[in-house]
């Protein structure tokens, strides 16, 4: 008896054993995959992680169904890291591989419908709905479930396809089918038989009459003398001006011959500078502090001030890692900061920059994931946001988290819900390489575990080429509303930076965490304020679609004409987003070229791009946005950041929110005067004198350590103490509150901790469904592992009880 141990891509929390023939379990490795059935009738592809002979005591070993690769497409290194994973961060098994793989490595059985053959089918007797999809497998000859719904427009159809296959018309196949394509490119060569020169005159004349035919002939003739390699039909189209209909005719008269050659997808052309990089005095200091201190340590965090010039620092060291054939891994917070880096590391290292992120399409990413297992020199370098940390590396030796502090690198939802900087240092420990942590603003964990002397630090306090940090300006909103000194939103400090630098020529970023119109819109007669109906939120105003939006579960609708409770026609919008100070711009700035990055601007792959180069080329003068601006974009002509409110940050019901205000208010202004000139910034606030902005003033991050780690270590959060946060959610209130009642009294009882709770979070209801919270504090000294075995068995039990077994139960460690 041969048996193999598989992770299925579910979120099932233990592995399974299937049966294999003699012969598959000595062709079977490791990280291989292999399409088994699983339930009554699905097929999934799950991946092995282990050979052997115990037959299971439980369940009957079913067989596998087919073996999917020749050779393993998962490396031991990240089957243990997985493993880590989802123990440190207490999630199923099957949720990190489902997380990790390119979701076209991952085949699920499509339900595959298509007609009984040689059946006579009534059409009278059929229903409506029932003679569409039969109408429909006249057209073709199988149908999805999902081509179903879209030709009956409704979900529920399930009924509709049983009664078909009751009335013995349909037939149901489960098949699995292989997602990934190459990328095929066609060519054309001249038919072998006019390859002598009595053959070309001969096909001259017989073009005689056909003018477009014989010029494509002829430009082929051109291109071939030119150039000695293939050419492709789309070259030799544009070539002659011509179309690709005409280069079929001379494939069917068989004058020309097609044929295809595989393509990568991702293909960067362009060179690698020849010239060396130049580092400045400070940055060679960092450089060479940086290398002893990987002498005796595993991490090294670098503090480095906005612009002191940090990626040369990175591209310095990843040199040294390529030039011994090692691989380099780059993680970076947000999207529209690969766009940004990946232009500038290709000019240093030409086509070894690989790039993995979510805006890539699956067959990009299954690309290079290939290229990675095989160690082509195209992958030496991957940059991407946190699910490059995924991918098969096999001889890694050096990771870097640049923007180490962003929030972004924490997973939210769904499963795994990892930290990637986290998960980063536990990856490069296995492959025995160094992690080097960057930041302006370092997250108070980091700077604490540097300060501990757990990681080494290297600091760089002054700006690249010796150019001063930005001057701030406070403007206290109180006051200048008070002295009637504001338009719209602007403050007439602001509205003056801004005219001055227009009329120099340069460029402006403003900065407002709120998309949308206006965040709330209320009826002044009665106050009534529009909610979402499926969550505690008040409707977003967006105003180019004239809709309000929920921002968590995209319900919207069209915005109203008078309120829906009085039906007052007196409606008013309150508070502020970037669509809104795009419009107060257009107004006060009629001239200026004004251009809006958020969420709403950036859909699609390019979306990031576009924008950013448009800024870049001086095509945008006032760039408004969201915090997506606030990450280490680099653009040489802004002198002026303004923040339009910085409170909205400040007052945020987290313990964490001082330490992000100063981290963001910091990156947004470290976005000015980044050539030779001082740059500004204008901080708009009620609060002038609060301490956290007084800190952002003055630069002064040591104090702004200081003085949360004191409250930190008062209020027990980290990095004194380790959290767990349990999330529950139920549709049903009352069996939430008892849920969650009955969860908080168990684990106070038996855990000797800190435990919060339960608690409804300041959204307590998103897409219908009741949400409570519990909170547990570990402190640094009790053993993490045997606490959270506690946690774990306390929810196995919470399962078990029938009343409690619908409330949705998600875990997150170290939620921050």
């Amino acid at each position: 008896m041969y048996f193999v141990e598989v992770i299925l891509p579910l979120s099932l929390a233990k592995t399974f054993t299937y049966k294999v023939s003699e012969a598959e379990f000595h062709f079977v490795k490791n990280g291989m995959r292999v399409v088994v059935p699983f339930g009554k009738s699905k097929m999934y592809t799950a991946l092995i992680i282990d050979k052997h002979q115990n037959e299971p005591s439980l369940y009957e070993a079913k067989e596998i169904d087919q073996i999917l690769d020749e050779k393993p497409i998962v490396t031991e290194f990240q089957i243990a890291h997985w493993q880590w994973i989802a123990s440190y961060y207490m999630c199923a098994i099957g949720d990190v591989y489902r997380g990790a793989m390119p979701s076209a490595l991952l085949l699920e059985s499509e339900t595959i419908i298509s007609q009984k053959q040689s059946v006579v089918v009534d059409e009278s007797l059929l229903s409506d709905e029932e003679f569409l999809i039969y109408q429909a497998l006249q057209q073709q000859s199988s149908l999805r479930i999902q081509d179903i719904t879209a030709i009956l427009n409704k979900k529920n159809i399930f009924p509709v396809v049983q009664k078909l296959i009751d009335k013995n018309i349909l037939v149901l196949q489960e098949e699995v089918q292989e997602l990934y394509k190459p990328k095929l490119v066609r060519y054309v060569r001249l038919h072998s038989q006019y390859d002598s020169n009595s053959g070309l005159s001969e096909l001259l004349e017989t073009l005689k009459s056909a003018s477009k035919q014989r010029e494509i002939v002829l430009t082929y003739f051109q291109l071939n003398a030119a150039e000695k390699k293939p050419i492709s039909v789309k070259q030799l189209v544009e070539t002659a001006n011509s179309t690709s209909s005409i280069v079929k005719a001379l494939i069917e008269k068989e004058i020309l011959e097609e044929y295809f050659i595989q393509e990568d997808r991702i293909n960067f052309s362009g060179n690698a500078q020849e010239a060396a990089l130049q580092l400045s005095v400070a940055q060679q200091q960092a450089y060479d502090q940086i290398n002893e201190r990987f002498e005796s340590k595993e991490v090294c965090l670098l503090h480095g001030v906005t612009s002191s010039g940090k990626t040369e620092i990175y591209i310095k060291l990843i040199e040294e890692q390529i030039a011994t054939g090692k691989q380099v891994v780059y993680l970076l917070p947000e999207i529209a900061l690969t766009t940004q880096l990946v232009g500038r590391l290709r000019a240093y290292f030409g086509d070894k920059v690989g790039v993995y992120h979510s805006k890539y399409s699956n067959n990009e990413r299954v690309e290079l994931w290939k290229q990675v297992l095989e160690h082509s020199p195209k992958a030496q370098i991957v940059i991407g946001a946190r699910s490059a940390l995924f991918l098969p590396f096999s001889n890694l030796s050096l990771v870097i988290v640049d923007e180490e502090h962003e929030q972004t690198f924490k997973q939210v939802d769904p499963a795994p819900r990892y930290h990637a900087r986290d998960a980063a240092i536990v990856l490069a420990n296995a492959h025995k390489a160094k992690v080097l942590l960057g930041s302006a603003t370092p997250s108070l964990e980091s700077y604490f575990n540097a300060q501990s002397d757990k990681y080494g630090l290297v600091e760089i306090t002054e700006r690249y080429g010796n150019v001063q940090l930005p001057e701030i300006e406070l403007v206290d909103l109180k006051d200048s509303y008070f002295r009637k000194k504001m338009t719209g939103h602007f403050s007439d400090s602001l509205i003056e930076a801004i005219t001055t630098a227009l009329s120099l020529g340069e460029q402006v970023i403003l900065f407002q965490n709120r998309r949308g119109y206006s965040p709330i819109m209320e009826c002044l007669t009665c106050g009534n304020v529009p909610q979402c109906q499926q969550c505690d939120v008040s409707l977003t105003y967006h105003k180019h679609k004239n809709q309000l939006r929920c921002h968590y579960c995209g319900y919207s609708m069209a915005k109203p004409t008078h309120c829906h409770s009085c039906s007052s026609i007196d409606l008013a919008t309150k508070g502020l987003g970037t669509e809104q100070i795009e419009q107060e711009l257009l107004t006060i700035f009629p001239n200026a070229k004004i251009g809006r990055m958020d969420q709403d601007t950036t859909r699609g792959k390019f979306g990031f791009e576009k924008i950013i180069d448009s800024f870049k080329n001086q095509e945008i003068e006032i760039l408004v946005g969201t915090q997506m601006l606030a990450k280490g974009l680099d653009f040489n002509n802004v002198s002026l950041v303004g923040i339009m409110n910085a409170d909205t940050m400040l007052y945020h019901p987290d313990f964490r929110a001082f330490e992000r205000s100063f981290q963001m208010m910091t990156q947004v202004s470290g976005r000015s005067g980044r050539s030779e000139k001082r740059g500004k910034v204008v901080i708009q606030t009620y609060n002038p004198n609060h301490n956290t902005i007084q800190q952002v003033t003055n630069n002064d991050y040591i104090g702004m350590y200081k003085e949360q780690l004191y409250d930190r270590q008062i209020y027990k959060y980290p990095p004194y103490f380790r959290l767990v946060k349990l999330t529950l959610k139920h549709r049903d209130f009352d069996k939430l509150k008892e849920g969650a009642m009955w969860l908080y009294q168990v684990m106070s009882q038996n855990l000797a901790l800190p435990v919060l709770g339960p608690e409804e979070p300041p959204i307590s209801r998103i897409r219908n469904e009741y949400i409570r919270t519990i909170l547990i504090k570990i402190p640094q000294n009790s053993s993490i592992g045997s606490t959270k075995k506690t946690i774990q068995k306390i929810l196995n039990s919470f399962e078990a009880v029938p009343q409690f077994r619908a409330i949705k139960v998600a875990i997150n460690v170290d939620y921050y």
